[in-house]
C-alpha cells in the first residue's frame, strides 16, 4: 500500500453500495450509514463507492419506487438457471471495474467479494444460508452457498454485526477469530422518544392509538418465529387482546404462506393488524406509539429492530436466542423461542407491569446508546488498518 509523506499509509478504500436502494432496510441501511460515517472520517484519504458493476460518483439514496437494477434482481433470483448465471457474470463484472485500483482496500457490505488483487474485507450479517437454508428460496440458496464459500476462500478479514455470528463462522468453516472482526450496528437517528402529541396525524391515517398496541417489525419469515407469537398472544385475555392488538409490520418472506393463514385468521378475530411494509418515514413513529415490542425470532446475525425499538422508548419482550441478548443487554425481558406459555407470561408482563415498564424504557435508552454509527465506522476502520499493516 501507498505511504503518505508522514511515513504512514494511506488510507484509499472502495466501499460496495449496490444495496443502497429503495426500500432503504437491512444492509442497505447499514451500507448507507457507514459510508455517510467514512465520508466523514480524516483517516480515509480516498473513497470510492463500487454499485452494481461499476464506480459511481455520488452515494445513492432511496428512491420512491423500487429502481431497475433491483426490479431486474428480483426477476434473476425467481430462476435458477438465471441466478447462476448472475453468480459468474456479475462478479466478472466487479473485477474488471476494481482492476485499476489495486492500490485500494475494497470492502463489500453484502458477504460476496469478487476477485480482487489489493486488500479484501467482507462483512457476514449472518449464517442463516447454511444454519437456516429451509427459510431461503431454493432458486437462490445454492447461488448464496456458493458466492459465501467463495468469499471465504478470498477474504483477507471478515466483518460480522455480532460476536454471536463471529464465533459462529470461526466453528462452522474453521476460520480463525482473529481475521474475524465483530463490529455492531446502530438504529438510526429518526428512532427517538416521542410525545403523544408529535404522533395525533399518525395515528389517525393508521386507524391506531397512543400506546394501545404491542408491535413486530421484520420480514414474515418462518424464522422470526411469529407463529409461536401468535399462539402466545391468542393466549392473553380477550380484554388485554382488544385492548393492545398485535401489529405486524414488514414483507412478506420466503414460505410464509401459514404464517399469514394464521394472521388472517386473527386478524378476523380482532386482535392483529398486519400493515405490510411500512414507509421509511412513518416507520420511526410506529415505534414511539407502540405500548410493547416483541420479536420472539429464533435467528438473528444482529437484531435490529430491537434496537430501533429501546432507542424509540420501547419496552422490549424478545427471545433470548443468537445474537439478540448482546443487543439487549438487561434492557429486554427474554424467553427461549419455542416456549409459549412462558412467553405469553412475558407479553402480559410487558403490557401491564408499570413499574417493570419504566425501568425497561431507562435501561433500553442506556443499552441503545452505546451503539453508533460512529462507533460502527470507528470499529471498521481498526479492521482496515490491522489488515493495511500487514500487506
Amino acid at each position: 500500500m501507498p505511504m503518505s509523506e508522514s511515513g504512514e499509509q494511506d488510507m484509499k478504500v472502495i466501499i460496495s453500495t449496490e444495496l443502497i436502494r429503495f426500500p432503504l432496510t437491512g444492509i442497505g441501511r447499514y451500507t448507507f450509514e457507514l459510508v455517510r460515517a467514512l465520508q466523514q472520517s480524516q483517516e480515509v484519504d480516498a473513497l470510492k463507492m463500487l454499485g452494481l458493476t461499476k464506480m459511481i460518483e455520488h452515494l445513492p439514496s432511496a428512491a420512491p419506487v423500487a429502481q431497475t437494477s433491483h426490479k431486474m434482481k428480483r426477476w434473476v433470483q425467481k430462476s435458477a438457471f438465471a441466478m447462476e448465471a448472475y453468480r459468474h457474470i456479475v462478479p466478472w463484472l466487479k473485477s474488471r471495474a476494481l482492476r485499476p485500483y489495486q492500490d485500494h482496500l475494497y470492502h463489500s457490505t453484502n458477504f460476496f467479494l469478487p476477485s480482487f488483487d489489493g486488500p479484501k474485507v467482507a462483512t457476514f450479517h449472518d449464517l442463516s444460508p447454511f444454519t437456516w437454508p429451509q427459510c431461503h428460496d431454493p432458486a437462490k440458496l445454492d447461488y448464496l452457498q456458493k458466492s459465501l464459500q467463495q468469499t471465504l476462500a478470498r477474504a483477507d478479514r471478515l466483518i460480522t454485526d455480532s460476536e454471536y455470528t463471529r464465533q459462529e463462522i470461526a466453528q462452522y468453516f474453521g476460520w480463525p477469530l482473529e481475521r474475524i472482526h465483530a463490529v455492531p450496528l446502530a438504529s438510526s437517528k429518526e428512532f427517538y422518544p416521542r410525545h403523544e402529541q408529535e404522533l395525533t396525524g399518525f395515528f389517525q391515517s393508521y386507524g391506531l392509538s397512543w400506546q394501545g398496541y404491542s408491535l413486530y417489525v421484520g420480514t414474515i419469515e418462518p424464522r422470526k418465529n411469529l407463529e409461536v407469537l401468535l399462539e402466545a398472544y391468542r393466549a392473553l385475555s380477550l380484554q388485554q387482546r382488544q385492548r393492545w392488538p398485535l401489529v405486524l409490520a414488514g414483507y412478506h418472506g420466503w414460505r410464509s404462506e401459514p404464517i399469514h393463514a394464521k394472521i388472517k385468521k386473527a386478524q378476523q378475530e380482532g386482535w392483529v393488524r398486519y400493515l405490510g411494509f411500512v414507509a421509511a418515514e412513518d416507520l420511526p413513529k410506529l415505534y414511539a406509539g407502540a405500548r410493547l415490542f416483541t420479536f420472539p425470532s429464533s435467528y438473528e446475525g444482529f437484531g435490529l429492530p430491537v434496537l430501533e425499538a429501546m432507542s424509540s422508548g420501547i419496552p422490549v419482550v424478545c427471545s433470548d436466542s443468537s445474537s439478540l441478548p448482546e443487543v439487549t443487554g438487561e434492557a429486554a425481558l427474554m424467553i427461549a423461542p419455542e416456549e409459549t406459555q412462558g412467553l405469553t407470561e412475558l407479553l402480559q408482563q410487558g403490557l401491564e407491569d408499570e413499574q417493570w415498564r419504566e425501568h425497561a424504557v431507562q435501561r433500553g435508552l442506556q443499552q441503545a446508546q452505546q451503539f453508533s454509527w460512529a462507533r460502527c465506522a470507528t470499529e471498521t476502520l481498526a479492521v482496515y488498518r490491522r489488515l493495511m499493516e500487514e500487506q
